[in-house]
């Protein structure tokens, strides 16, 4: 058995399946393009059957990422697969991931198949997979409540039929840890050909023990891939962190014993672009990305700390890619300090013109805040991503009143297609009065379904982050926008959710 450990991120798939959390093609291709420089092993880019716009993200990934696997998911059915297979012609390294459930409850209810049904189906895609491409995976949705001896039949059959990939996931996040490790084991010690493929873990974070169940079925069961998103995210409570579980066999390899190709300097970078993009903030105390993942508060502690790191630290911030020196820049700082800054934090940009407007954005936040933090520029950096040359409206200026006693009032310059647009509003709070006026022109109907501000750094002159969800005609959506001024910020946001609103693209969910 191999001592190396595939990470495999679906980030750009699974993740993508929470609400409100779907992407472009372009900022698909940004994240992906941070996952390779990550060194993930194998990128889920999407699920190429169910949209054009899908399609077009996983061709575009494909055609770019040359380090990592590229992989699409599909349904157990020709056209999906043929589908994914003309989306991933351009891989250097191509994966379809086939899917198909097996679950008593969910064959009857969903599928309305019988397992013998469902068991040729799997074979007979997996058989059309293969002959596509040499990379297949297989996975048995809710594969941890299926019957164990129809599991094995299954198995056995799609390894057969060539499947290099065997996937069990944890679909509802029902496993404990023990257990789950178990199940493992014994499909790979009942299966005889089991060792033909490589053994795979997704599990869902519903009770809490994603991780602890993915490193249970690694340990245990002797699972060799780890299926997981940044920050953990997904739908209902998310999926297994692939920082936690990077950094956990990273830290305990006495006790793993395992390798990864993982360069855990970008991690930070990474968790940083998935949060902006997505407008899904992570909690002060996430572990090894949330921003108190490395701060001590207890004199005791700090006095450990100042002594010896390893009295209270098991990992050094630095190797996951934070800065020791939290305050870098101001505003007399020059470009070749801000891009050596983007170097350090493992932010790559794409081109001289990409680096001189995220400087020309720095400068401008120089002139308003005295000090800039790792977290404010890879804020600036993630927001230029996120803004995007077809955008219908775009941010111009904002003033706005707000006095005790008095009816808050706002006015806002905005661009709507190009054409610029004054409106005016009253409101509970300038915010509110903001988006009102916003409203009043572009009459989008949109329910607000989420207001969050989150601080970037941790001071009165921190830049506010702004997330705003807008549910409208059954779509979800989520603006992000960050500024000093928390009211600008919101507007920013809100146009963000707006424009994202204006794209046409479908979603089709799936399961895995």
């Amino acid at each position: 058995m191999t001592d190396k450990l595939i990470i495999f991120d679906t980030t750009l798939r699974d993740g993508e399946q929470s609400p409100g959390a779907s992407m472009t093609r372009d900022e698909k291709l940004r994240i992906a393009r941070q996952l390779e420089r990550l060194r993930v092993d194998v990128i889920e880019a999407g699920f190429a059957a169910s949209s054009e716009g899908d399609f077009l993200a996983v061709k575009a990934i494909a055609d770019a990422i040359t380090e990592s696997t590229v992989c699409s998911l599909s349904r157990a059915n020709d056209r999906d697969i043929s589908r994914a297979a003309e989306a991933l012609k351009g891989a250097k390294n191509a994966r379809i991931h086939t899917f198909i459930a097996t679950s008593a409850l969910h064959m009857e209810k969903k599928l309305r198949m019988t397992p013998d049904q469902v068991f040729e189906q799997a074979k007979q895609s997996v058989r059309f997979a293969r002959n596509l491409v040499a990379d297949v995976e297989f996975s048995p949705e809710d594969g941890y409540r299926s019957d164990v001896d129809f599991l094995c039949r299954i198995l056995e059959a799609v390894i057969k039929e060539g499947a290099t990939t065997i996937n069990v996931p944890d679909t509802v996040g029902y496993a404990v840890p023990e257990l789950y490790g178990n199940f493992i084991k014994t499909l790979r010690e009942r299966i005889p050909n089991s060792d033909k493929a490589i053994w795979s873990v997704h599990c869902h974070n519903d009770l809490g023990m994603a991780v602890a169940n993915s490193l249970a079925g690694v340990q245990i069961g002797g699972a060799r891939q780890v299926e997981c998103t940044i920050n953990g995210l997904g739908e209902r409570a998310g999926n297994c962190s692939l920082e936690e579980i990077v950094m956990a066999v990273k830290t305990r390899k006495d006790y793993f014993g395992l390798t990864l190709g993982i360069e855990t300097q970008h991690i930070l970078a990474a968790s940083r672009m998935v949060s902006q993009t997505t407008g899904f903030v992570v909690q002060p105390n996430k572990a090894v990305v949330g921003a108190n993942a490395f701060a001590h508060a207890s004199g005791i502690h700090q006095d450990g700390v100042l002594k010896a790191r390893d009295t209270y630290e098991i990992m050094r911030a630095e190797d996951v890619g934070w800065s020791a020196n939290k305050i870098v820049l101001g505003k007399l700082s020059g470009r070749n300090a801000f891009k050596q800054r983007l170097q350090d934090l493992g932010v790559e940009l794409e081109s001289e013109a990409e680096t001189n407007a995220a400087f020309t954005r720095f400068k401008e936040l120089a002139d308003r805040k005295s000090d800039i933090f790792d977290e404010d520029i890879l804020a600036l950096v993630s927001e230029e991503s996120v803004s995007h040359e077809g955008d219908v409206f775009g941010f111009v200026k904002l003033s706005q009143h707000s006095e005790t006693g008095e009816r808050p009032h706002a006015a806002i310059v905005f661009t709507d297609n190009g054409k610029e647009i004054s409106c005016d509003s009253d409101g509970n709070g300038p915010v509110d009065a903001s988006l009102k006026a916003i409203e009043k022109h572009v009459k989008s109907g949109a329910e607000m379904v989420l207001y969050s501000v989150n601080a970037i750094s941790g001071s009165t002159e921190s830049q506010g982050e702004v997330t705003v969800r807008l549910q409208n005609n059954g779509r979800i959506v989520n603006g992000v926008g960050s500024d000093p001024d928390i009211v600008v910020a919101s507007a920013k946001a809100y146009l963000s959710a707006l424009n994202k609103l204006q794209s046409k693209a479908e979603r089709v969910m799936a399961q895995g």
